[in-house]
């Protein structure tokens, strides 16, 4: 259970977004306060929306031996819809870049002006749960473990999701100089592929979880 939830929370912290913002947050007047709060808000986003997921799962009774078909049937469901979200992104052509036409989303631009309440704020709306993560607690749902169990297992997956927020921060504090050089070139490279990396994960994700949604229908 801890492993197959730890792997899509993994999945899940794929986020271009997430690190973009990082990488930007580490790079203002006062980088490690401002991305402490981006943190904060990320942690308290994902520990709040994955107890309430948790909980509204496992009213659900989805950790029951009879609700077996329905626990994977809504394991394919969710992967069937990432593969359409990835292909659909896929197919989708990029726009051209129009920086005079284009209005910046809130998020754009709460980010734009570094601070720590509004890094809070971003950290609340980057890490508003998605369907991989809610994969993984839907993993944790279906098990049959007791109480202390299931607590560790969020744990370990909230930690996951969020770890490229205090990851970045944690390798500032020990190389500030090198992490903000590598962080600026790698904002740099994400800002070009960062929707393929996006296609990829969906997809692989996406089979990940038909794959075990059948698998788990058939047996």
């Amino acid at each position: 259970m801890l492993a197959e939830a730890a792997g899509l929370a993994l999945l899940a912290s794929l986020s271009p977004t997430a690190l973009l913002i990082a990488a930007i947050y580490l790079g203002s007047a006062r980088p490690r306060l401002t991305a402490t709060f981006y943190l904060t808000g990320a942690v308290a986003m994902s520990l709040v929306m994955g107890v309430v997921l948790l909980v509204a799962l496992r009213t659900a009774g989805l950790s029951h031996s009879s609700e077996h078909a329905p626990r994977y049937g809504l394991r394919l469901g969710f992967g069937v819809l990432l593969l359409v979200a990835g292909v659909v992104l896929a197919r989708r052509k990029p726009q051209a870049p129009d920086a005079g036409s284009r209005k910046p989303g809130l998020v754009e631009r709460m980010a734009a002006d570094p601070a720590p309440r509004s890094a809070f704020l971003v950290g609340v709306l980057v890490f508003a749960p998605g369907a991989t993560f809610l994969a993984a607690l839907q993993v944790i749902a279906a098990a049959h473990a007791d109480v202390e169990a299931t607590a560790v297992a969020v744990i370990v997956v909230v930690v996951i999701n969020v770890l490229l927020v205090w990851l970045p921060i944690v390798l500032h504090v020990v190389a500030p100089e090198r992490t903000t050089r590598y962080l600026t070139a790698f904002n740099t490279w994400l800002r070009r592929h960062g929707r393929t990396v996006l296609v990829w994960v969906l997809v692989l994700v996406g089979g990940i979880m038909v794959a075990t949604g059948i698998h788990g229908l058939a047996t």
